[in-house]
Formats: C-alpha cells, sequence, structure tokens
C-alpha cells in the first residue's frame, strides 16, 4: 500500500507540475494577423520566416492574408482587421498626411529595390533608354510605387514620361500584363514572375531593371499602429527577430533552396521558375539583409514621391520609423 501511495503521489505532483507549464506555455504564443498587400515571390523572406518556424520559435501564431492594394491594406490595419501591414512605405506618409491620430509606423523593413522590370516586345541585342522615346509605355497605375519609381528612373535617363513617349496608365494592375499579351504597347514595366514568364514563351524580353536602376528604397515594409507597438511592445521585438532570422537565411542559401521553401505559397508556379526569380531578386540586392530601414532610404523614397507629384508633405525618418527595434534584435 505504501509503493502504491508514493507511486500514486509521485504521479499527481508530476501533474500539478505540468499542468502550469503547459498552461504557461499556452499563454505565452501570441497570435498576430498579417496584411499582406499582395502574394509575391518579391516577399520570400516574409514565406521562409513561417515555413522554417522563425514566428513559431519566437511564440507566434502568425495568421497570413493577402489584402489586395494598398488601400485595402491600410484600411485593414486602421480598422483593426490585422496586426502588421506588409506593404509599400508611402502608405505610411499618406495616413500621417491626413493627419490620423494613431499613425502607422515602419519598424522592420523587407525589400530594398523597386521589383519591377522593364520589358520589350521584341528582342533588343544592345538597350539603351533613349530607344523609349516615341514608344507607347505601358506603366503601373498613377500613385503607387512602382509608377513613380518608373517615371523617377525614366527622368533619370533624360525621358518625360508625358511628353517623350505615349504613357499608359489607365489600366489595372490585374490586367497590364494581359493587355501587353493581347498587342497594347512596345514596353511595360512588369513584375516578377510575369515578366520570366513573358520571356520564356517569347512574348517579351526583360532589358532593364528598375530596382537596379532607382537605388536603395524601402520598397515593402512591416508596420502597424503606434498603438498597438505600444502594447505589444514585445510581440513587435518577436516579430521582428524572426524576419530578422529569415533575412540571414535567404542570405545564406541559394535560390533553389529558397525556391523550395517557399514553393506551398506558389503552387501554380513552376519550381524552376521560382527559383529563377529568387536568383534575379537576391542578385539585384532586392531582399533586405536586415530589418533596418535607415534614413538615406528614407530620404530616396520621398525624393521619388516628390518627383512623381506625390509627395503630401516630407516627414522626418524618426517621425514614421522606428529602427530601435530592428537594431535591438540584430544584437
Amino acid at each position: 500500500m505504501k509503493k502504491s501511495f508514493k507511486i500514486f503521489f509521485s504521479m499527481f505532483l508530476v501533474v500539478i507540475l505540468i499542468i502550469p507549464i503547459a498552461a504557461c506555455s499556452k499563454e505565452e504564443v501570441q497570435k498576430v494577423r498579417i496584411g499582406e498587400v499582395t502574394r509575391s515571390i518579391f516577399y520570400a523572406p516574409e514565406y521562409v520566416a513561417i515555413e522554417k518556424g522563425f514566428f513559431e520559435e519566437e511564440g507566434l501564431d502568425v495568421e497570413l492574408t493577402t489584402t489586395s492594394g494598398g488601400d485595402k491594406t491600410m484600411t485593414a490595419l486602421l480598422s483593426n482587421s490585422i496586426d502588421v501591414a506588409l506593404v509599400g512605405s508611402e502608405t505610411s506618409i499618406y495616413v500621417y498626411a491626413q493627419e490620423a491620430n494613431d499613425p502607422v509606423i515602419n519598424f522592420a523593413q523587407l525589400t530594398q529595390t523597386d521589383g519591377t522590370f522593364l520589358v520589350s516586345r521584341e528582342k533588343i541585342e544592345n538597350f539603351s533608354w533613349d530607344m523609349l522615346k516615341g514608344s507607347t509605355f505601358l506603366g503601373q497605375r498613377k500613385g503607387g510605387m512602382p509608377q513613380m519609381v518608373g517615371e523617377f528612373v525614366l527622368k533619370q535617363h533624360g525621358i518625360d514620361p508625358h511628353n517623350d513617349l505615349n504613357l499608359i496608365q489607365n489600366i489595372d494592375f490585374a490586367n497590364i500584363s494581359s493587355a501587353f499579351a493581347s498587342g497594347t504597347g512596345d514596353f511595360v514595366q512588369l513584375f516578377e514572375p510575369t515578366a520570366s514568364v513573358f520571356e520564356k514563351e517569347g512574348r517579351g524580353h526583360i532589358v532593364a531593371s528598375f530596382g537596379t536602376e532607382s537605388g536603395m528604397v524601402p520598397y515593402t515594409t512591416f508596420m502597424s499602429k503606434e498603438s498597438y507597438m505600444t502594447e505589444n511592445k514585445e510581440t513587435v521585438e518577436k516579430f521582428a527577430r524572426a524576419i530578422y532570422k529569415a533575412q540571414k537565411w535567404v542570405a545564406e542559401n541559394s535560390a533553389k533552396d529558397i525556391a523550395e521553401a517557399i514553393s506551398p505559397y506558389f503552387e501554380d508556379t513552376d519550381l524552376t521558375l521560382i527559383e529563377t526569380v529568387v536568383d534575379r531578386y537576391k542578385s539585384q540586392g532586392s531582399y533586405a539583409t536586415n530589418p533596418v530601414l535607415d534614413e538615406a532610404e528614407w530620404e530616396n523614397l520621398q525624393n521619388i514621391m516628390d518627383e512623381a507629384g506625390e509627395l503630401p508633405k516630407r516627414v522626418d525618418h524618426s517621425v514614421l520609423v522606428n529602427t530601435l527595434i530592428a537594431e535591438e534584435v540584430m544584437k
């Protein structure tokens, strides 16, 4: 009886000790709702952070939603439908200019160049930007970063987008590629993997990279409302740390390994094509190697917006960017 009692008592103690530990572990898991502006291979480190368990290691349970468009993404963030938005940094400036009581703060940069490419209908052996003069150029939606970067680059090469060529900007983002495929335009500004698909099918030829031409810019950044970051400081730090782990993993691994890791998010895209796109973005330095959005990039962003006539007001880097979190997780 004594022996049985001792065994029972020992098991009882184990149960008592396990229950609070399990409960504590459960409480530590924090759910974070992410809204991404679109589903894109351009955002590879985000998917790596999920697939490689980096968010899970930090005690975060992330729910990823594609919110389709900058306006919709920001609306979801401001209405508390999501906690963190992955979208262009220019949107935080637009919100701030509307005198929002709860500004949106950039805290972890994901991509650091433009992600579009110039695609020519005809194959060009020795491309020169002057070749665009007098042509029909199928550009991106007015007011968005792709369009602003596109016009910025054209002006850098001495081309007036509104006078030196026939600029078409009235086609919805989702229909630009199909418009070009059906015969509209001599040149088009496209994201991947569409640009590579067109090249593979012989419908177009990549002749230049807007990302390479425009320099470093905070193209897509994780951001959240100031109130959320204040109330969930530890969660935001864990989030940024998971992203940094993913950024390092992407930097240290091959395009093939990255493509295999993120392939579940692109089930309808051939693995070889994903690898090609990843390699192209890696080679031109599009994936940020750390989450810090520095002041030089922020000023380049505002210069591009200003040149396009889309900058509502110039905002100091310290007002809408928090680098302390990114710097802390990198230690």
